[in-house]
């Protein structure tokens, strides 16, 4: 009998590719959503009842009780930038892997990130390293991924690179040399799934995944208006005035918050002699290599320009 494999998040930028990377080996995939409906779109990439749909709140643990009955694998790739982080980092976390261990999974996979540090004064890394002990505490043998950046065609990073690229003469650059490992959102979701199908190989392991490139954001900001062919004028921030800005993150429509800036101060990239990809059997793609097809979008005269171009 094929696994049944519940996925926390499938619905979401990373999941979307999770779940096709499990339904194409085969597995039954159970995507856990608030909503399920926004997670609709999924179903056709799987068989006739290959996939189901339920809906759950981390916060609430009698609902990831519910949704994970039955689970041969339970995969929990929930996050976020800003808002409750403790709820859902933490304590949502524990409420997976307590409930994944009470149903009976063989496997848990849990998606972190590069920088994960209880030690942190900054609450995303702090909370993420937080909730990677509770995982562990509560599902010893759990399988614990951190990526770096995650980019692909629906992605919230460099697509906003782009468009901002695409509608100003002049971009601002913040921490302009802090170094970032872009990694390609369908790697990761082949890592993924190669953990949480293969637990007695990968259980109790933690993966750092980033791409084949390291990149500075100075780099990765110019790259990205390459692509789309564009040449503003690049301004690099100093810090005093990077600062400043994220200390308004807090009003709408602000570019970034102050704790986002601060993250931006660290590095983002795999830890030396960490298990990655090669472990997983995933060679990573270039940025250069899949961005182009979807930034193309952002020319000024979109796939028509670049073909005139080309020619």
């Amino acid at each position: 009998m094929t696994r049944l494999v519940t996925v926390f998040g499938g619905g979401g930028f990373l999941g979307r590719y999770v779940a096709q990377a499990l339904l194409q080996r085969d597995a039954r995939v159970r995507i856990v959503e608030r909503d399920p409906k926004r997670a609709f779109f999924v179903k056709p990439l799987g068989g006739l009842g290959q996939t189901q749909f339920i809906a759950a709140d981390l916060t609430k643990r009698q609902t990831v009780d519910r949704a994970v009955q039955g689970s041969d694998v339970v995969i929990n790739l929930v996050g976020l930038l800003a808002g409750n982080m403790q709820a859902v980092h933490v304590d949502g976390a524990r409420n997976v892997a307590e409930a994944a261990k009470a149903a009976g999974a063989g496997a848990l996979v849990h998606v972190s990130a590069i920088g994960a540090d209880a030690g942190s004064a900054i609450p995303y890394a702090r909370t993420k390293g937080e909730g990677e002990a509770a995982v562990r505490e509560a599902f010893a043998g759990a399988t614990v991924v951190r990526p770096s950046i995650v980019f692909g065609a629906e992605d919230h990073f460099i697509n906003r690179f782009a468009g901002m690229i695409q509608a100003a003469p002049a971009v601002p650059i913040m921490s302009a040399g802090t170094k970032f490992q872009p990694v390609f959102v369908a790697d990761v979701a082949k890592a993924i799934a190669t953990a949480a199908l293969d637990g007695e190989t990968f259980g109790g392991r933690t993966f750092e995944l980033g791409g084949p490139e390291v990149l500075t954001m100075g780099e990765l900001i110019r790259r990205t208006a390459a692509m789309i062919g564009a040449t503003p004028t690049f301004l690099e921030l100093p810090d005093s005035l990077s600062g400043l800005i994220a200390s308004f993150g807090f009003l709408p429509g602000a570019p970034i918050t102050k704790d986002q800036w601060r993250m931006l101060k660290h590095d983002n990239v795999v830890t030396p002699g960490a298990e990655g990809f090669p472990a997983l059997g995933v060679q990573p793609t270039p940025l250069g290599a899949v961005a182009p097809s979807w930034l193309v979008r952002y020319r000024r005269q979109g796939r028509f320009g670049a073909e005139r171009k080309a020619g």
